[in-house]
């Protein structure tokens, strides 16, 4: 393991909200024996656990290395953790890749970058001679994927085949870089966990940025610089909360530069021909935002409405949320799925939220590179009396192997069952970094047709389905899913 490997140089002073510039070389032995300190952010709240733990600090920039040895030339796979693009850091233990690097034969690669104001406020003003005017955040995992290119080879990794994958927000991140032009050979295969291509027009962002600006007292963008982290985060705190229940604000921007066009339409265009994609979501990824409303307990007909309705329009979807809610209850009584107001509400919610918008992803892929391939992850979470379902992250330790990180068995589960999935997953996304194919000898697992929807079920009982609650996501064909994404 190397810890704390800086990528860039620190972003502060004049370097805050500018794209990362390359770190100073040093001479003699570094020690790499610690992670290096977060991204500056708020703690997420009881609905996600505790803080992650470690100093914070806008000098932040490092990536951590876990390598079966330093020798030989192994496939690479670089993670881009989730949390909303306003916390999370790649020290979490949920994230140690010593089992995936062992299992594999692998070298696995973990960053941080920055996060909210300082990530990704946007505004013409803030334009660098590059074009760039916000997108800190995924300019910096464009620095570190850089870095892999040219310093991986000493650990005993491939540059020529590195694999980014991610969860969440680190998964949007990585659909948003097979978009960017600047990301074109960083980039060999990608897997994306719950997390479709997502940005904001430079409209919207500019219009976040006044809200910020608004509440630091400040009226030139440039002027941020010289807020302290203290008040940046007070400000950040401020506008999520404004915002609850609708788009996320501190997102990727389309600014003509970093992204030339909107990410979802790029890939249609065939920006990502000739790279793998593995792509997929939870069946209840809802279920664990839902946890924190006192409202989700046994809500009533009349609540659900209400939160549908709430929930269409402060996200644009253009749909009228009766028929839709009576659509998706008559879907699923024909398969003897639950239609309870709160299952509606989760499976409504989970569908506008990552699936559909990840189906047309797929979608959009496989029509311009067959190694495409898709999953629908269906194991139940133990936690909370089993209300959490197959909710959104709960597919982590699997991926990682680390189900006896903290608090695990309690999120996850535990047991010979998810010991053999886990091993299933862990296997699938090794063969496909390796290979671009995530067949294993005791998993054939098709490729994804536009057409066929081909869906790798991974869950206790684990096979292939096409085009799994079809008649659900056909609702969605000519909607706008989220305003932040268009």
């Amino acid at each position: 393991m190397f810890k704390g490997v800086p990528f860039a140089k620190p972003p502060v002073g004049e370097l805050r909200l500018r794209a990362p510039r390359p770190c100073e070389p040093w001479s003699g032995v570094r020690s790499a024996a610690e992670f290096g300190a977060l991204a500056p952010q708020n703690p997420p709240g009881s609905l996600f656990g505790s803080a992650a733990e470690g100093a914070q600090s806008e000098d932040c920039l490092t990536l951590n290395v876990w390598t079966p040895s330093t020798d030989g030339s192994r496939p690479v796979l670089v993670w881009m953790h989730g949390g909303g693009f306003i916390f999370g850091t790649g020290s979490s233990a949920l994230y140690d890749g010593t089992r995936l690097a062992s299992r594999g034969d692998v070298v696995v690669v973990t960053i941080n970058y920055r996060l909210g104001i300082l990530g990704y406020l946007a505004h013409p003003d803030l334009e660098d001679e590059a074009g760039a005017c916000g997108n800190w955040g995924l300019l910096d995992q464009l620095a570190a994927l850089q870095w892999v290119r040219e310093n991986i080879a000493a650990f005993g990794g491939d540059p020529s085949n590195v694999t980014a994958f991610g969860e969440s927000a680190g998964s949007m991140s990585v659909a948003d870089l097979l978009a960017a032009p600047a990301a074109k050979g960083l980039i060999h295969r990608a897997i994306l966990q719950s997390g479709p291509p997502f940005a904001a027009s430079m409209e919207s962002s500019v219009e976040v940025t006044a809200k910020v600006l608004s509440h630091l007292g400040v009226g030139d963008p440039s002027k941020v610089r010289d807020v302290s982290v203290d008040a940046l985060l007070a400000a950040q705190s401020a506008l999520v909360e404004s915002r609850a229940g609708g788009p996320l604000p501190l997102i990727p921007a389309i600014d003509g530069a970093t992204l030339p066009i909107a990410p979802g339409k790029a890939l249609a265009d065939g920006a990502a021909a000739g790279i793998p994609v593995l792509i997929g979501t939870n069946r209840d990824e809802f279920k664990v935002f839902m946890a924190a409303d006192p409202d989700s307990r046994d809500p009533d007909e009349i609540t659900l409405r209400a939160k549908i309705d709430r929930s269409f329009k402060a996200n644009g979807v253009e749909l009228d949320p009766g028929a839709v809610i009576e659509a998706y209850r008559t879907a699923r009584a024909s398969r003897g799925a639950s239609v309870t107001p709160r299952e509606l509400w989760s499976a409504i919610e989970s569908d506008r939220m990552f699936r559909v918008n990840s189906t047309r992803t797929a979608d959009a892929l496989g029509h311009h590179e067959e190694r495409t391939f898709t999953y629908l992850f269906n194991w139940e979470s133990p936690a909370l009396g089993g209300a959490l379902g197959a909710s959104h992250a709960v597919e982590l330790p699997f991926v990682f192997g680390n189900l006896d990180a903290p608090r695990m068995d309690m999120f996850a589960g535990s047991g010979p069952q998810a010991d053999v999935l886990s091993e299933t997953m862990m296997d699938a996304w090794l063969a496909f970094a390796r290979s671009g194919n995530p067949s294993t000898p005791r998993l054939e697992w098709p490729a994804y047709e536009p057409g066929k929807r081909t869906t790798m079920i991974l869950g206790p009982n684990v096979h292939v389905e096409n085009a799994p609650d079809e008649v659900e996501r056909k609702l969605w064909e000519s909607a706008v899913v989220a305003r932040s994404a268009r």
